[in-house]
């Protein structure tokens, strides 16, 4: 099959100078994808050497959301942004998949407005991968839902899993819910009813995750308010910087120290490969009649393209449909009981 991705060039901390050369980069990796450059053409074509590629076109948008610009005013007034018009392409489905690096609020509200949500999903949720021991884990929500309820925490436990199950070809991944211990009675009153909920949803649910768990991989998908989750994952971005910060005052103390970095140069690559958050960029949006990926703000062109495959592949998974009949499940289970 062959995947349309509408880009939001001019999102982000960049815009263009990243967003164009990881397009063109996509398409020289993938033969079976189409790119669709949304944004001021005047400042996209110029970055695009010769002529157009045959599976890229331009499509020009004269507005522009800022980064710190109010979610509600975007919708208002900027109907013309090249996010507004990215999410209007895959509504009348002429992509497949929209990708943005600009404003997470405004994205949020702005495919909620034109895509509208699943049937049985109240909510859309920020779903990102984080590396582990052994492997990665798929965490949600991150940011787009501060309150929720315990229902909301199923829907966002069925939605992970369905989106694992379809990109990574598990038949049961695992669910476990971020607490402050193990234990049941740990937690307030929405997380233990919320376990309650996923233990008799017929998910494969394994209990509570602390903190740590999360990096030791005891979970295919961990699920937590958006509040609770932003809060981990900046304070694990946070403690990423720092660690590489030590690493390099460490190697570049004196000449000794210096030489010793010579010395451990391979694993020293190696270990930043393994924990390069660029490697994991592009949050899915998921729970909306479309797929969304939304890359960091601040990502290069190696970054912006990996949201860029990642945008791909969920199209060619299927999940969407496997999240609805995933809800249709749930909701029979639910009248049985």
């Amino acid at each position: 099959m062959t995947v349309t991705v509408a880009i939001d060039c001019m999102g982000g901390d960049h815009g263009p100078i990243v967003t164009v050369p990881a397009a063109l980069e996509l398409l020289r990796k993938h033969e079976d994808v189409c790119a669709i450059l949304v944004g001021l053409e005047e400042k996209i074509r110029p970055l695009i050497p010769g002529e157009l590629p045959s599976r890229l076109r331009l499509h020009h948008a004269s507005e522009v959301v800022g980064m710190d610009e109010s979610p509600a005013l975007a919708i208002r007034n900027k109907k013309d942004s090249s996010m507004r018009v990215a999410l209007d392409l895959v509504k009348s489905g002429e992509a497949d998949a929209c990708v943005s690096a600009g404003n997470t609020g405004a994205l949020m509200a702005i495919s909620r407005f034109v895509l509208k949500t699943l049937p049985g999903i109240d909510r859309p949720a920020i779903c990102a991968i984080l590396p582990t021991v052994s492997g990665h884990v798929h965490v949600l929500d991150l940011g787009a839902n501060v309150d929720c309820s315990p229902e909301h925490l199923l829907q966002f436990g069925i939605m992970g899993a369905s989106l694992v199950g379809a990109l990574e070809h598990k038949d049961r991944p695992t669910v476990g819910i971020l607490n402050i211990g193990e234990e049941d009675i740990k937690g307030n009153d929405v997380v233990k009813r919320a376990a309650e909920l996923l233990k008799e949803s017929g998910l494969n649910f394994i209990g509570n995750v602390e903190g740590d768990g999360l990096y030791k991989g005891e979970a295919d998908v961990v699920v937590c308010d958006g509040f609770v989750g932003n809060v981990a994952l900046k304070t694990s971005e946070g403690l990423a910087q720092m660690l590489a910060t030590f690493l390099r005052q460490e190697f570049g103390r004196n000449l000794f120290t210096k030489m010793a970095a010579v010395v451990a140069l391979p694993v020293l690559k190696h270990f930043k490969r393994r924990v390069d958050h660029r490697r994991y960029n592009g949050a899915s949006l998921i729970g909306l009649k479309g797929i969304v990926l939304k890359s960091h703000g601040s990502a290069d062109s190696f970054s912006f393209c990996n949201a860029l495959e990642r945008a791909a592949d969920t199209v060619r998974s299927g999940v969407l449909q496997r999240i609805s009949e995933r809800v249709a499940q749930q909701h029979t289970i639910q009248e049985v009981n």
